[in-house]
């Protein structure tokens, strides 16, 4: 059976590819409120066309919420064994900068081995693979060797601010035994990452206020630039080595359990590559080896996402401007308290006496990590060996989403695999999915519910 389903894998490239460039070609940017509707009506009908029992999912208010997709397939042969959920998103982060992607963003034009499209990687193909897997067994077998059900959602690329009220009014709907995250990456030696966990998240806005109008620059010998208040204070939160310089920022901080040392030592980062695809020359604080891996799975950070004052267009515009904006997300790791974390920062704010300066929070996510004793993570490792001879464990994705309110709620456990080439310039310009690797994780994703369906 195993090589009849994975024939039928390769039979059916084209139209997985056709399906992808479907969801690619709705441009559901969350963060413009843009197509989600349609977005989400497409992805039900991929799932029902796939013999999927689908539904479309709202809360009380259809018109402020982006719905939830609700797929469920039941076993015939196995209707009371495990039930795998896949979370996964149907919406995408915005296209910018247009002029440099080198295909339309919306396009999903192929070329050679690749796909291209704003969520060709993030997360249209990830999608595809799930949906492909179960049909696959739907289409060759009549049946499915374990219970499958889909959450996707529409406002991952914003922060999921619904997720934990769908999973609290639906969770007997969403009940699973075991969870396959949204994403998961593969590395330059086509070895895939298999990662336990997610950081948290503490997203804010920062609003730094001076005149109440633009004025002219001549009067700067007499009145305050917020622009430079605001860069007073964003100096004051770090120091060169990225290190939080908020008092008690670090209070709450988990250190790595003795199994996560052993994941963390067991595998070399591949700096020079990593270095070669972003373009720089050092890490920050000049930092190597095993601390690399030990940062970005579980060391906070403090981050600049945005910042704008004044005029920025072409020539000179001589002005003090009236206000400076910035956007801050913080990473946290297990043990970090978004709200409490969000309290530090304004008493930081507050001791250094600047005043007219607003503080928003935006959104924030605990970490959320899933142990590596747990019988779900050997079945994972046991599916990657199988179809790719060899597995990456990762303590930690450096990302984040909502895995927290997951584990939570439907106390399962999480674990991220998926088909996305560590380099596929997702969130950027010219994003895309390696053809080869949709087709060999739908292939391993079908190993999976066959282990899961004997257990």
């Amino acid at each position: 059976m195993k090589n009849q389903i994975e024939k039928h894998i390769d039979s059916q490239i084209k139209n997985m590819l056709l399906d992808l460039q479907t969801l690619i070609r709705i441009p559901s940017v969350s963060a413009k409120n843009q197509n989600l509707i349609e977005c989400a009506t497409a992805v039900e009908k991929l799932m029902s066309n796939a013999g999927i029992n689908s539904e479309i999912l709202y809360l009380e208010d259809k018109k402020i919420t982006p719905p939830i997709v609700f797929g469920e397939i039941r076993s015939k042969n196995n209707p009371s064994g495990k039930t795998l959920l896949f979370y996964n998103h149907y919406d995408v982060q915005p296209e910018d900068p247009i002029d440099e992607w080198n295909f339309p963003p919306f396009s999903g034009k192929t070329s050679g081995n690749y796909i291209y499209g704003r969520g060709a990687s993030d997360d249209k193909g990830e999608l595809i693979t799930r949906i492909k897997a179960v049909e696959s067994f739907i289409r060759e077998t009549g049946d499915i060797p374990c219970n499958v059900k889909f959450i996707v959602e529409g406002e991952e690329e914003i922060g999921s601010s619904h997720i934990e009220q769908y999973l609290i009014k639906y969770r007997e709907k969403f009940r699973c035994d075991c969870i396959i995250w949204e994403f998961g990456y593969i590395n330059e030696k086509n070895i895939p990452i298999v990662s336990l966990g997610m950081k948290g998240l503490l997203y804010v806005e920062l609003i730094a206020f001076g005149p109440n109008k633009d004025t002219h620059s001549s009067l700067a010998v007499i009145i305050e630039n917020p622009a430079w208040k605001l860069i007073k204070l964003l100096d004051s939160m770090v120091d060169e080595k990225g290190r939080i310089l908020i008092e008690g920022w670090y209070s709450d901080v988990r250190d790595f359990l003795p199994e996560e040392e052993t994941i963390l030592a067991s595998e070399i980062f591949q700096e020079e590559p990593f270095k070669t695809e972003y373009g720089i020359t050092n890490f920050l604080g000049n930092i190597k080896g095993i601390e690399i891996k030990k940062a970005l799975c579980g060391y906070p950070t403090c981050n600049i996402s945005g910042l704008i004052s004044g005029y920025t267009g072409q020539g000179a515009k001589t002005i003090i401007p009236s206000y400076a904006k910035v956007k801050l997300d913080f990473r946290l790791v297990p043990d970090m308290n978004p709200q409490k974390q969000f309290e530090l920062l304004k008493k930081h704010i507050e001791k250094q006496l600047l005043k007219n300066i607003d503080i928003k929070f935006i959104h924030g996510e605990p970490a959320a990590r899933t142990s590596y004793n747990d019988p779900f993570v050997k079945l994972i490792n046991e599916s990657t060996r199988e179809m790719f001879g060899e597995t990456v464990l990762n303590v930690s994705s450096a990302g984040t989403g909502p895995m927290y309110s997951f584990q939570k709620i439907l106390n399962a456990p999480s674990v991220s695999l998926g088909c996305t080439y560590l380099y596929s310039k997702i969130h950027s310009p010219n994003e895309y999915a390696r053809i080869d690797f949709l087709v060999s994780i739908t292939k391993c994703l079908c190993k999976i519910m066959e282990r899961l369906g004997k257990q």
